[in-house]
């Protein structure tokens, strides 16, 4: 597979703004691979860039990564993997039937973005990212939110947003257990089990916990125990009595519908939110749009104990509207790419690319969905000359 080398960067080390967010992705640290000549800490990462606009916004990110690696003394590997929607129509699959095996040995996943008009959204989903978070116990998804330079929010007087939605990702109400019957009959029916383990539950609340007593102590959790009255209530017990370990940590319980509008009124009474599979999809979603931009916000899926690769990832879709158009905002990649960095133990440099992009937009450099004229090269030059100086 194609491999880019890292290009300079000459910018002071020592830049170490603390996003809490991260705190307790960057928990465990990360067993270093080093180059045997030159010493320099040395990753591999495969690279997804997949449809539509990912081809587009995945470049940029690289860019920008390869622009702060050295400069921050480490290397990366890029392994470009050309799955997706086009793997898909060629072969039946939307990668090949080893491709677990391929990503295993690397240290992360990077994503552009999967979909097309002509499969089923179903197909995009679980025939590639869902096999990837559960292979590789993928269980945290996380989605910080926060109201960048030159974004305005939707909701009146919001300017300041900052908060966390702490998603499990492999169980709950994305299951595989159910089934259609008598299909095309007047009596046609469709059942979707939900599955909730102990250990499931227990583990995203923990990392919601440990990550809430680095921020403000308050967690709250999504639940929908008045109406879904196996599932719910079971999360709730085990969330509360997980939570009641963790000292100065109080978790609030709210039903998942007043809570939507409660993100939507009153948004910074949220801090950390903890929730299920389907509950947290929404939720994020939500809180992205309510800072004012989905195509900005990134998204990680992380195995915390790092015992396999982690998935980052925009939150955007492919928009095959505007694809190849040359006006793709490549912000949530890039910041997926600085998640990224920061669970691989590379915090300086993670910091210091959230800064250069959140500087190229505070200096009036925005793509047209932010209501810029700034194209997505351009853009990628604005950050790419910030990753050149001190942040």
């Amino acid at each position: 597979m194609p491999e880019r080398q890292p290009g300079p960067g000459e910018i002071p080390a020592g830049y170490a703004r603390h996003q809490s967010w991260s705190a307790a992705a960057s928990a465990v640290p990360t067993t270093l691979r080093r180059n045997p000549v030159t010493g320099t800490r040395q990753y591999t990462i495969d690279v997804i860039a997949g449809d539509g606009i990912g081809q587009e916004v995945m470049p940029a990110a690289l860019r920008c990564v390869d622009a702060l690696a050295d400069a921050h003394g480490f290397t990366v590997r890029w392994r470009e993997r050309d799955w997706g929607s086009d793997h898909y129509r060629a072969h039946g699959r939307m990668m090949p039937a080893d491709g677990i095996a391929q990503l295993a040995s690397g240290d992360g996943v990077l994503l552009g973005a999967v979909g097309a008009p002509d499969i089923p959204d179903d197909v995009t989903l679980w025939g590639l990212l869902i096999p990837i978070r559960r292979e590789f116990h993928q269980y945290v998804n996380l989605r910080p939110i926060r109201i960048l330079p030159g974004v305005t929010s939707p909701l009146r007087g919001l300017d300041e947003l900052d908060l966390v939605v702490v998603r499990e990702n492999i169980e709950g109400e994305y299951s595989e257990v159910g089934g259609r019957l008598y299909r095309g009959r007047p009596e046609e029916m469709a059942v979707q089990e939900s599955v909730f383990t102990r250990a499931g539950v227990t583990r995203i609340a923990r990392y919601a916990a440990e990550l809430a007593q680095q921020r403000s102590g308050r967690l709250v959790s999504a639940t929908k125990s008045n109406g879904i009255i196996h599932t719910m209530p079971f999360w709730d017990e085990v969330v509360e009595a997980t939570v009641a370990e963790y000292p100065g940590v109080t978790v609030e319980k709210v039903l998942i519908d007043a809570l939507a509008a409660r993100m939507v009124l009153k948004p910074r009474s949220v801090d950390v939110v903890v929730a299920s599979n389907l509950f947290g999809d929404i939720l994020s979603d939500l809180a992205a749009g309510a800072a004012g931009s989905i195509g900005v916000a990134p998204s990680a899926n992380l195995n915390p104990e790092k015992t396999h690769p982690s998935m980052f990832e925009p939150v955007h879709g492919s928009a095959p509207d505007i694809a190849g158009q040359g006006i793709a905002n490549p912000v949530g990649t890039m910041w997926a790419a600085a998640m990224m960095l920061d669970h691989l133990g590379e915090e300086e440099a993670a910091r210091h690319l959230e800064s250069a992009f959140e500087q190229a937009m505070a200096g009036g450099t925005l793509t047209g969905d932010l209501g810029g004229t700034a194209s997505t090269e351009e853009f990628t030059r604005a950050v790419l000359a910030r990753c050149a100086t001190a942040p």
